[in-house]
């Protein structure tokens, strides 16, 4: 991280910049959504290519002066094509939900009825909350998992499905711990006759290093942020077939926003050609792996985990057992400097405030260099905190042991 200039000029910038890498490089960093990026990835995300202005598409420009950019576009679609096998792929999307604003605008008519996932069961805001632009601008309806196994039930999703006869059914999820059967959605929306979309955010570095089944090939429309398990920029593309690549250009741009921002494109353009090198698949399968050991290491500590386990990389922790919420649980955690964040579990007697649960995963734990055996000990720092969150004493001596723990695992000098 070279930041000399920033150095000379504005110090308490600089000195906030270095005291967040240090807080990163000696905690452990659980919440899924996260990751660290190349020293690459990061030299991209800070260079010239953010001086330019690049309204509309590669080839196609408003302004003068992009032949470059052009370039720089053209390699960040064709590698994305490349890694997830896509027809068309529009990576000027500036976010997860700006993208997923631009695939709903591109296939449905405001009013029109839809179905996502329930939040509170899994779901991101944007699947059709009530108080996000999904859920005022369209008609949501919500699915959830079953009640006893926590899971999906496809045969419920396809009977409320050809019960509702929405014109889009959503998949992909935020807070689910289980593989998804991603072809049972595909089923349902071929019987139907009705878009079958998903949001593969937090799961695409998954599916494009084999540790989770990819979509893209066979699904009308696909959006992702390029960062969480992708490794990349924090950002957005939108994958589609062929027939709807028009239709997604047009929603992205001029329908929702005006020029990208390249730099970041060149970003997403290096962290793609890093996914289709063969060691990302070795990263996608280790972060699975360490997510399984983890979750055994919290079960044996006692903890119950929605659904029993988990399939990808998160997984959720009930921590009423505990005597506590999941408020209370992240608190006690950050003192020890263990990060994640609290979260709903399906049919969560708490409030989204104060839910009943936290979300932990470990892409950043895989990206660290830390493997299945190190899991073990991750999980009992865990456990210390929650069986005793009130004492100052007892984190402070927690906090120390994660400290010295994360020294193994240096990532950014």
């Amino acid at each position: 991280m070279h930041l000399n200039a920033l150095k000379e000029y504005d110090e308490e910038i600089y000195n906030a910049i270095q005291a967040e890498k240090e807080r990163q490089m000696n905690g452990i960093e659980l919440i899924p959504s996260e990751n660290l990026v190349s020293q690459a990835v990061l030299e991209a995300m800070g260079s010239i290519p953010t001086n330019k202005y690049s309204e509309g598409y590669s080839h196609k420009r408003y302004y003068a002066g992009n032949e470059i950019i052009d370039t720089i576009e053209d390699l960040a679609i064709s590698r994305a094509k490349e890694l997830f096998g896509a027809e068309h792929v529009n990576v000027q999307s500036l976010s997860g939900s700006p993208a997923n604003m631009a695939m709903y605008f591109a296939l449905l008519e405001v009013g029109d009825k839809f179905m996502g996932m329930d939040l509170s069961m899994g779901g991101h805001l944007t699947h059709g909350s009530p108080v996000n632009f999904s859920g005022q601008l369209y008609k949501p309806i919500a699915y959830g998992v079953d009640k006893e196994t926590e899971m999906l039930d496809y045969d419920a999703i396809k009977k409320m499905a050809q019960e509702e006869k929405p014109k889009l059914l959503l998949s992909g999820f935020t807070a689910y711990p289980r593989e998804i059967d991603f072809k049972a959605f595909r089923e349902i929306c071929d019987d139907l006759g009705i878009y079958c979309c998903a949001d593969i955010a937090h799961i695409a570095g998954l599916c494009a290093g084999g540790a989770h089944e990819n979509p893209v090939p066979y699904f009308d429309v696909v959006t992702t942020t390029t960062h969480k398990t992708l490794r990349g920029p924090r950002s957005a593309m939108i994958m589609c077939k062929e027939e709807h690549a028009k239709a997604i250009d047009k929603a992205v741009f001029p329908g929702l926003q005006g020029g990208p921002h390249d730099h970041i494109t060149a970003a997403k353009a290096v962290a793609f050609k890093e996914a289709l090198e063969p060691s990302f698949k070795e990263y996608a399968s280790q972060i699975v792996k360490n997510s399984k050991a983890l979750a055994d290491t919290l079960t044996s500590e006692g903890l119950r985990l929605v659904s029993g386990g988990t399939d990808n990389h998160l997984m959720l922790v009930d921590v009423r057992n505990k005597g506590i919420n999941g408020k209370t649980a992240a608190i006690a955690l950050a003192k020890a400097e263990i990060y994640c964040n609290k979260n709903t579990i399906p049919y969560d007697p708490g409030t989204p405030w104060e839910p009943s649960g936290i979300r932990i995963g470990t892409p950043v734990l895989a990206t660290r260099g830390m493997k299945e055996t190190h899991m073990d000990e991750v999980g009992k720092f865990i456990s210390q905190v929650l069986s005793d969150p009130e004492n100052d004493s007892a984190l402070e001596k927690v906090r120390g042991d994660v400290r010295e723990f994360c020294k193994q695992f240096p990532f950014y000098k």
